[in-house]
């Protein structure tokens, strides 16, 4: 098939490019003329594993291509995914305008039929405003479609190429017959293509993402308890996890999750609330209890300083806001930052991927290592904010070398408690009791 993708950011690229991998000739199109020209360079913009080979292989097999035009791009596609920023706006709700102000372009210059998907995790409704959009200035039949993704960072290509399901939000057959043919090749192993009405597709993204980041918000308030009363949080995620009803994924407690994804869409989700007459109560805890543990550690690493790190260094393990991404959009260790430099301290941080982007974002307010042991160096403690692979067996005996204080505050909980005790490390993580140095 011929397909165009407007929009080259995270989804678009990921969905452009595994979508040639499978044989259809794809044209991504963005209006970023340096970007699609490193593009048609073969330079991969965004860090995703595993991107990169399939990206450079369909470039030159001619199976993906580039441009800056609209017209171009859509001329000879039969569908055309809309895979377009919707950021929320000031009172949360996602903001429409680049979907609607590219959907109004399309209806001046398509010529024959076209499906036209929005990608883009977007409100209930939007389809009917992006087929009215389209229908001021087209002359020619289309169809609207929600097909919402549902991408992990670090695991993108795998979740596009082998799919747990394919939701597909339309009511026209002409339109479930194409899709069906086009996710066919990646479903062969028996998960669904699931078809429904296009509202309902589009609330099954934001119901999934709430969900999800509901689960992770409770399990924090469990380990936050635990700390209260002597609990082990990672006991009671074994013991709760090994219920089916309940399921062992999205159970690990930490500093609260960031990304691109679940605070957007938990917010666009509570205020689509609002706007339809409900309110989402329990969406309000999750938003605010998540915003709190970004910086649970905070009192902590105070009440082990009697309040005072005035002068401390600290050295800081990841930046990104989960592991195989370079993604920093609100990541945890922004917050930490923050509060660590309002707090008089400096910081030495070393992350596999996202030290560019937040060298970008912040400049020289904080100072960038060669290596995980480099950041530590003549640092009074560790913190650990993402949990990096290469950061989960570290050499403690090199640690110990670097660091000024045999100190970690962990906001992952990598490391096993009777380890911590027998390395002679002070250790504060979540949800567990301090382990403390001899």
């Amino acid at each position: 098939m011929k397909i165009a993708v407007v929009g080259t950011g995270y989804v678009g690229l990921v969905t452009g490019t595994c979508l040639a991998e499978t044989g259809n000739e794809v044209i991504c199109v963005d209006i970023d003329k340096e970007k699609v020209e490193k593009m048609k360079n073969g330079i991969v913009p965004i860090y995703e594993p595993h991107l990169d080979v399939i990206f450079e292989r369909n470039i030159k097999q001619n199976r993906l291509s580039f441009t800056t035009n609209l017209e171009e791009a859509v001329k000879d596609a039969t569908i055309i995914f809309l895979a377009l920023p919707t950021p929320p706006g000031e009172d949360g709700s996602a903001d429409l305008s680049y979907v609607l102000g590219v959907a109004e372009q399309l209806g001046k210059i398509i010529t024959d039929y076209k499906i036209i998907i929005d990608k883009s995790t977007v409100p209930v409704g939007t389809a009917e405003k992006v087929h009215a959009a389209v229908a001021k200035n087209a002359k020619v039949e289309f169809d609207v479609v929600s097909n919402p993704e549902f991408l992990r960072e670090g695991f993108a290509v795998d979740d596009f190429l082998k799919p747990d399901r394919v939701v597909i939000g339309t009511t026209s057959e002409r339109a479930k017959e194409q899709l069906n043919e086009l996710y066919r090749p990646y479903v062969r192993q028996g998960n669904p293509i699931i078809f429904m009405d296009e509202k309902s597709a589009e609330l099954t993204k934001y119901a999934a993402n709430a969900f999800l980041a509901t689960k992770i918000t409770f399990m924090n308030e469990i380990a936050n308890f635990c700390e209260k009363v002597g609990a082990d949080v990672d006991a009671v995620r074994v013991g709760i996890g090994s219920d089916t009803r309940i399921g062992k994924r999205f159970l690990f407690p930490g500093i609260g999750y960031g990304g691109s994804c679940f605070p957007k869409d938990v917010q666009a989700l509570a205020k689509s609330g609002i706007e339809a007459g409900y309110n989402f109560k329990i969406l309000d805890s999750v938003m605010q209890v998540n915003q709190d543990q970004k910086t649970a550690l905070m009192p902590k690493i105070f009440e082990y300083y009697n309040g005072d790190i005035k002068g401390k260094k600290v050295a800081l393990w990841g930046l990104a806001f989960k592991p195989d991404t370079d993604d920093i959009r609100e990541a945890p260790a922004m917050y930490l930052i923050n509060e660590l430099l309002a707090a008089g301290a400096t910081i030495s941080a070393f992350d596999p991927e996202a030290m560019s982007n937040v060298q970008e974002l912040i400049g020289d307010k904080i100072n960038f290592s060669l290596s995980a042991y480099d950041a530590c160096k003549g640092a009074d403690f560790l913190l650990i904010a993402t949990e990096w692979s290469v950061f989960r067996t570290p050499d403690f005996k090199k640690l110990k070398e670097c660091l000024k204080d045999n100190v970690i505050f962990d906001g992952r909980n990598l490391y096993d408690l009777p380890i911590m005790k027998k390395e002679n490390f002070t250790y504060i993580s979540i949800g567990r009791n301090k382990v403390i140095a001899q």
